[in-house]
């Protein structure tokens, strides 16, 4: 008689079902609501605060108002030198990825987005939280060259919308790094709700600076249909799918969050063509993501082996590569509460704010968008 599958597993399924959808349907949706095709509402940086300003809103109401969470001890140093700092990066990367729907295809962005280990390494390195090293050099040069051949094969490649894109992913690698660096060595620790306590008010008022410069007037003078609905429910969807990062962090290993964002990659692909028809994958385009997917798997697999070889020194490396399977099954029958305060290179290109410790320094970061 086959073992039927505990509630708790099942639970887990769920949870990677609803981010699957989520993360795919924010940025399908951000993609819509941007698209001169379609809503027509062409103005990435207040979209982006309609996001920023809602979530802050809804984590104030959590914190203040109903004390779902306490707020963390924050001074006006920690804010200062580590809050404001993150937010900028953090509303940068926004603004630059948003940007980019306005130019390129999400196929395409989603092959770009194959650099961010690239760019995350790169600033690990250059920011002394991470070692050169030839085989992650190898990785990162395999991923490069996937990407590039990817982006030859693109028959609508746009110079400008790319450079947005590869911006804002850098940008959000800084952000991941200094999260790392600045919030670690205070000993804060922030959760999905504290981290948009804290970050979205002031992202916010970041991104007011090049709003007045490039959108008011843009706002002032055409006639841009405001859907309240519309807005409401994409920011929702932005803040709900943050909250579903957490759970599933909670409640899965590295491993498996990993495989569930390649698969939600190729979902988005496919899903994209279908939605937006003027979006064309070539075969060239496949085999340059599929190149830069290889370098990407390993450097999860090199990665996830120095984490559990770091936690475990006591073992031998052939005990510790056959615990590896057993403590990500053991990780999806345990509720974890989200530990934080680690800048984590391993969160959704759509939820950066949320951090683990359990994924510190493990696998391939997608982000480049909370919002988009």
């Amino acid at each position: 008689m086959p073992k039927m599958i505990s509630k708790p597993l099942l639970l887990t399924y769920f949870y990677l079902f609803i981010y699957i959808l989520l993360s795919s349907g924010v940025i399908l949706y951000n993609k819509w609501v941007l698209s001169p095709k379609y809503f027509n509402f062409p103005l990435p940086i207040t979209l982006t605060m309609i996001h920023m300003g809602f979530s802050g809103l809804v984590a104030f109401f959590l914190v203040r108002v109903f004390k779902v969470v306490a707020p963390v001890k924050m001074t006006f140093e920690i804010y200062a030198t580590c809050v404001i700092p993150i937010s900028a990066f953090f509303a940068s990367s926004l603004w630059f990825g948003n940007t980019a729907y306005l130019h390129i295809s999400v196929a395409f962005i989603q092959m770009l987005k194959a650099l961010m280990p690239v760019a995350t390494f790169i600033m690990a390195v250059l920011c002394g939280t991470d070692k050169a090293r030839c085989d992650v050099f190898t990785n990162m040069l395999l991923v490069s060259v996937g990407v590039v051949i990817s982006s030859y094969g693109e028959i609508h490649f746009n110079v400008v919308g790319t450079v947005y894109q590869v911006t804002g992913i850098f940008a959000e690698a800084l952000r991941l790094v200094l999260t790392q660096v600045l919030l670690q060595k205070k000993g804060l620790t922030l959760n999905p709700i504290t981290s948009l306590y804290y970050i979205a008010p002031c992202s916010f008022v970041f991104l007011f600076v090049p709003w007045l410069l490039l959108e008011k007037s843009a706002i002032e003078y055409s006639q841009f249909q405001f859907n309240f609905w519309i807005f409401f429910s994409n920011a929702l969807c932005a803040l709900a799918l943050n909250f579903s990062i957490f759970l599933v962090i909670g409640r899965t290993g590295a491993v498996t969050i990993r495989v569930a964002g390649v698969l939600k990659d190729w979902i988005l692909i496919a899903l994209s063509t279908v939605i937006f028809p003027e979006s064309i994958i070539t075969r060239l385009n496949i085999i340059g993501y599929a190149i830069a997917l290889c370098g990407v798997v390993m450097y999860n697999y090199i990665k996830v082996k120095d984490v559990r070889a770091s936690q475990l020194p006591s073992e031998s490396i052939p005990e510790r590569v056959s615990k590896d399977w057993k403590l990500e099954k053991k990780s999806s029958d345990i509720f974890v509460p989200g530990g934080t305060g680690s800048a984590s290179d391993n969160v959704d290109e759509e939820t950066p704010l949320t951090q683990s410790t359990r994924l510190s320094h493990i696998g391939r970061t997608q982000a480049g968008n909370y919002a988009a």
